[in-house]
């Protein structure tokens, strides 16, 4: 005789919330839709945000247009694998790892620095408060204002040593980057006011 398994309705319930954790939302450019889309009582984006910007003063749309940029929204993510004789896939340049595309060292540091042990480079709400509290080192070591997306995008991405050498004024590219990223943040901060999401 077949038995059937039934899953207790709390049991789909959790299974749902933890798999939509895991999922990157859609229409990212739109960041009223993103916050749409994850704004469950276990994983909420927007209360995430903006409590990392009540502790460092590092504006919601800066935030999140630093995460767009980095990751795309996706918890996994790496950069990718180099080739071996241009087909074997090889190592990865770098330990970039999660929304923020943080550097082992560097979360181990931040980890130490803040107390936040437990916090994971897969967990949304980590990975914000890891950007605000980068944002908020490079005010206090670079003396770049909080509401300057695109010098903040380019110390996030060179690291406060090589941005103070100046490094960045001979990298066109990230120059482009950085724009890129300011434009999204200026997006971000229209469509949050046209939303409501203040």
């Amino acid at each position: 005789m077949r038995r059937t398994i039934l899953f207790p309705s709390a049991a789909i319930g959790l299974l749902l919330i933890f798999a939509g954790c895991a999922t990157a939302p859609s229409r990212i450019n739109d960041v009223c839709s993103v916050f749409d889309q994850k704004d469950g009582w276990f994983d909420n984006w927007y209360d995430a945000a903006k409590k990392t910007e009540r502790e460092y003063g590092v504006p919601v749309p800066i935030l999140m247009a630093t995460i767009r940029k980095e990751s795309g929204y996706n918890a996994y993510s790496r950069p990718p694998r180099t080739k071996l004789l241009g087909f074997i896939p090889w190592k990865r340049p770098s330990s970039a790892y999660g929304y923020s595309q943080a550097l082992d060292g560097t979360w181990a540091r931040y980890k130490n620095e803040t107390g936040k042990f437990m916090a994971d480079r897969n967990s949304f709400a980590d990975a914000v408060n890891f950007v605000g509290w980068y944002h908020s080192q490079s005010h206090e070591k670079n003396g770049i204002e909080l509401n300057d997306a695109y010098h903040l995008y380019l110390a996030y991405y060179f690291g406060h040593n090589a941005f103070a050498r100046g490094d960045w004024k001979t990298n066109a590219n990230m120059q482009k980057v950085a724009r890129s990223t300011a434009e999204m943040a200026y997006s971000y901060g229209a469509q949050m006011q046209a939303c409501g999401q203040q």
